[in-house]
């Protein structure tokens, strides 16, 4: 809420990046100074408002203009480039886009030096507070997943958001090309990936199809906040790094519901464990610090790694991911940090205390992590 305000006092245009059902469209409507500013790009009466002369309609308004799913009519983005950089402009445009790389584009191109790009997710930790960290993890992020009234209610309501949005709405941004089957086994084979690295040709070669395909419906779930490629961090420090991007699902939730998991109990189980407690607290943290696009993971081929690290200035920020309440660090963490010239490491663990795991390693709870990333910000 603060960020967007700020936005729109200081910026002509303002845009909510993310995926559908996170609540971009609930939060722009507060801004709209009145119903006649709104304007729903999915509902045909509010086309019809549009059809005659758009331009002219926009550029008559005043106050705050919400312009909802706006991916829906691109022809929109230049005409709101020149309606505010007239002089006599009245307004601000507040829009929100179930995100894709030609929604981002046309933004960032056509409305370069005019907008701000927010990504509006599901909930964080300082959200739902660090006690309800299990219920979020499990369950994720998205807000009717995570207010249902028990697991059952939560499980169908990520089924029907895979059924719609994932096998509808990403096919048809993607151009289509794969049967809604083969779709369905590349969603499964991306969970499996999920905190690994990535290997496009093998993908591509299971699936029976051919990799640009891959890439272009690579692209659509990134691009729709979905997936998230982590890259390698580079420093030039003469070692040989590991160049391929690691793959995660940024919803915990999502990633559960294809594994089928059926509760906290079997995901504490399950042989992905490790995999979904790294991309769980990896999201939190990223959104936290507001390092969504400046976070890297390093590993060298002789060894050396850590999870997460996040440039922050003159300095490096390194985290390691422990599910165990007693974590432990091994020795090509304390090399990597010797190589990044990490002064403090972080180490998120699933305990209830904060405690040393020597003199520049800290182990700090996940339910504590909202207060870290304010101390860090300070």
């Amino acid at each position: 809420m603060d960020a967007v305000e700020a936005s729109l006092r200081r910026n002509p245009v303002t845009a909510l990046l993310g995926p559908r059902q996170v609540g971009k469209s609930t939060l722009a409507r507060l801004f709209a100074d009145r119903p006649e500013n709104r304007f729903d790009l999915e509902n045909p009466i509010d086309l019809a408002r549009l059809a005659p002369d758009s331009y002219g309609l926009l550029s008559s308004l005043q106050g705050v203009v919400v312009i909802d799913e706006i991916q829906q009519a691109p022809e929109l983005f230049p005409q709101l480039r020149v309606i505010v950089d007239e002089p006599t402009c009245r307004c601000r445009f507040l829009v929100t886009g179930s995100a894709s790389p030609a929604l981002t584009n046309h933004t960032a191109e056509t409305l370069a030096g005019r907008v701000r790009l927010i990504e509006i997710g599901g909930f964080d930790l300082q959200e739902t507070g660090g006690d309800r960290w299990e219920e979020l993890w499990f369950r994720g992020g998205f807000p009717r997943a995570f207010l249902a009234a028990n697991d059952r209610d939560a499980h169908d309501w990520l089924d029907d958001f895979l059924k719609t949005y994932v096998m509808r709405d990403v096919q048809a941004l993607a151009g289509g090309g794969l049967s809604p089957q083969t779709l369905a086994r590349l969603l499964l084979m991306l969970a499996h990936y999920h905190g690994q690295f990535w290997n496009q040709k093998e993908v591509a070669a299971a699936l029976g199809i051919d990799t640009k395909t891959l890439q272009r419906y690579l692209d659509v779930f990134v691009g729709a906040y979905l997936i998230r490629m982590l890259p390698p961090f580079e420093k030039n420090i003469g070692k040989r790094i590991r160049k391929a991007h690691r793959l995660y699902f940024r919803d915990s939730g999502l990633l559960h519901r294809l594994f089928r998991i059926g509760g906290i109990a079997t995901l504490r189980s399950h042989d992905r464990l490790g995999a979904s407690w790294e991309g769980f607290a990896i999201e939190q943290l990223t959104r936290l610090l507001g390092a969504s696009e400046h976070c890297f993971f390093w590993r060298t081929h002789a060894g050396s790694e850590i999870d997460l690290v996040v440039p922050q200035g003159d300095r490096v920020l390194g985290f390691e991911f422990k599910v165990s309440s007693a974590p432990t660090i091994s020795k090509g963490t304390h090399e990597a940090m010797r190589d990044l010239g990490i002064q403090e490491l972080y180490v998120i663990h699933s305990g209830p205390n904060e405690f040393r795991l020597g003199e520049a390693i800290r182990a700090v709870p996940i339910r504590g992590l909202a207060k870290l990333v304010e101390e860090l910000l300070r």
